[in-house]
């Protein structure tokens, strides 16, 4: 089902971000592109265009690619890419979404822009038909693999509780910023899987972190001391059901939406809540989000980092 403006404007809350646009019409109420106090935009929320030219707004209102990336800076992009499926059915990031960031990077003056993930499915043909591989390099990006143990260093993780220690992966390391972009979608251990739960493909031992109790090994994860500049959630379609591989065009629903934030608690506080509207999720059956917070990593507050909302 096609999401309509009356059910944006109660989507749009997000856990206190706009109380009231539930009894607003005038859909410009939504168009805060920016702050109005002189605080920095550091959560947006966007619904209703493609997916490149909702990046491009979106970043303006957090203030332009600027603000992440400076000129001569090494990038590292981290899509969901861990699966063999096509992009029409929401098991990877939208290969569109990171032309739009690799693009949005080569204008700030990036030195170099790599794109991987550690796929669980055969790294070739997710690669391949994700439609990312093909995309980023003809869009100026080096997609390097992440199928053998030699391309990862070990790190400690001293604010780990179930975690002290994992491998990470070179292009994570060696990167001087690095973007966060994964797809939303349902997990059958995670309930979901987004921002949070995608540094489970910049490590190499995801089997071992797995069996540590998967809730505190991903907010654990998180603790790395080189976050992501920027959690950016692809929305445009969701995976519902039978996550995270999928099974079909039936597990999908085209909702066309993004998420943007320099929080990555917040921001899948943000993506839950919105799931939740087509598929009953709810925000505390995701265990690993209070522990986030608990990590000091974000806030369960979106309201908290001077929110702005866009209808496209």
């Amino acid at each position: 089902m096609q999401m309509t403006r009356k059910d944006f404007l109660k989507t749009v809350a997000l856990g206190g971000l706009a109380t009231t646009l539930s009894a607003v019409d005038d859909i410009s109420v939504l168009a805060q592109e920016g702050s109005k106090d002189g605080k920095a935009v550091n959560f947006v929320a966007l619904l209703g265009g493609e997916p490149a030219p909702m990046f491009e707004k979106g970043m303006e209102a957090l203030g332009g690619i600027e603000r992440f990336v400076s000129k001569g800076d090494k990038v590292t992009i981290k899509p969901n890419i861990g699966w063999d499926k096509t992009p029409e059915l929401a098991g990877n990031t939208n290969p569109e979404l990171i032309v739009a960031l690799i693009n949005a990077c080569k204008d700030c003056g990036a030195k170099e822009i790599t794109v991987f993930d550690h796929t669980c499915d055969e790294w070739r043909a997710c690669y391949r038909n994700s439609g990312i591989e093909d995309a980023a390099k003809k869009a100026g990006a080096n997609v390097v693999p992440a199928n053998e143990e030699k391309y990862y260093v070990e790190c400690s993780l001293p604010k780990g509780v179930a975690v002290k220690r994992a491998l990470i992966h070179k292009a994570i390391l060696d990167c001087d910023k690095w973007f966060n972009v994964p797809v939303l979608k349902n997990h059958g251990g995670a309930r979901m899987t987004i921002a949070m739960k995608n540094l489970l493909g910049i490590v190499w031992d995801r089997r071992d972190i797995h069996q540590k109790g998967l809730d505190q090994a991903i907010a654990d994860l998180c603790t790395l001391d080189k976050p992501a500049c920027l959690n950016i959630v692809d929305a445009y379609r969701i995976m519902k059901t039978n996550g995270p591989r999928g099974r079909n065009a039936d597990d999908v629903e085209l909702t066309k939406a993004l998420f943007m934030s320099t929080d990555p608690v917040a921001v899948d506080v943000a993506a839950t809540k919105f799931f939740g509207q087509f598929t009953g999720m709810k925000l505390e059956d995701v265990k690993y989000l209070p522990l986030g917070e608990a990590h000091k990593l974000g806030t369960m507050s979106v309201d908290a980092l001077n929110p702005a909302r866009i209808k496209m």
